[in-house]
């Protein structure tokens, strides 16, 4: 493939607006397989990395995405460029990405097969059948008896916090996302633990439906997260940025105040 061939699959896949272009280095690198610089809105692969074109796709459409959502934040923004975020590989970026690589696979540029290693496919079913399912089981029975214990620790006037920091030493998390799935139906532990997660967030019965028939099709965790969720490209650009405007301002008054605490504190030794 030339680098004139990735851009127009990316472009096939997804159209862009948003000028681009696709670099393949030549090289080999141990710290990352491809790059997107958004402030020149290149996209390189270090394609000495791959054995395959496969895999080089695979790759492509990884920093295509953050190609995208460059572009959404820029339109978002009125066409002005803001400061690029630390964070880039959020929520959103796997579930736009993992869309797009479905369209890829529907499109016929990418292939996910695991049937092309038969041990990888015995071996998938093993862990679905022998792990997964089992999981969400045990764990939809855990919090049915950490709701139990829940009551006997106020029958016996005992702090249920500390009872499980220090007897049980369950992570405080843990013990609430497994006695909110306890309530799931019992044919749900066989989508496992983390899956169960998801449905127990939907707050009504249809979307939980939806959650549930979407992980059901195959659609990753991510993906099912950004469906329930109401997409940032829904939420009012103002709205947007007098949020994040409040939140900068908290973030510099705490980190005035404590420069001051640290000037304090050099002035004293």
């Amino acid at each position: 493939m030339t680098n004139d061939d990735i851009k127009n699959m990316l472009l096939d896949i997804q159209e862009s607006a948003l000028e681009f272009t696709v670099t393949m280095t030549g090289k080999e690198s141990k710290r990352v397989n491809g790059l997107y610089k958004p402030e020149t809105r290149e996209i390189l692969l270090h394609n000495k990395n791959f054995k395959t074109d496969n895999e080089l796709i695979y790759t492509a459409i990884h920093e295509y995405t953050h190609h995208l959502i460059n572009e959404e934040d820029i339109q978002a923004n009125g066409g002005r460029e803001l400061p690029h975020q630390a964070r880039s590989h959020t929520n959103y970026f796997w579930a736009k990405f993992h869309a797009l690589l479905d369209t890829a696979e529907a499109k016929g540029y990418y292939k996910l097969d695991i049937s092309l290693s038969p041990e990888l496919d015995s071996l998938t079913k093993e862990i679905r059948e022998n792990y997964i399912i089992p999981n969400g089981k045990i764990m939809q029975e855990l919090g049915k008896r950490l709701i139990k214990a829940h009551q006997l620790c106020e029958d016996s006037n005992i702090r249920y916090e500390d009872y499980l920091d220090r007897v049980l030493q369950i992570p405080r998390t843990t013990a609430k996302n497994v006695s909110i799935i306890s309530a799931l139906p019992e044919e749900d532990t066989a989508l496992g633990f983390d899956n169960m997660k998801i449905l127990a967030a939907a707050k009504k019965p249809d979307e939980r439906a939806k959650a549930k028939e979407a992980i059901e099709s195959g659609k990753s965790p991510d993906s099912v997260i950004a469906m329930m969720k109401k997409k940032a490209a829904t939420v009012d650009p103002k709205s947007k940025l007098e949020k994040e405007k409040a939140r900068l301002e908290k973030t510099i008054s705490e980190l005035t105040q404590r420069l001051e605490f640290v000037e304090e504190s050099l002035a004293q030794l």
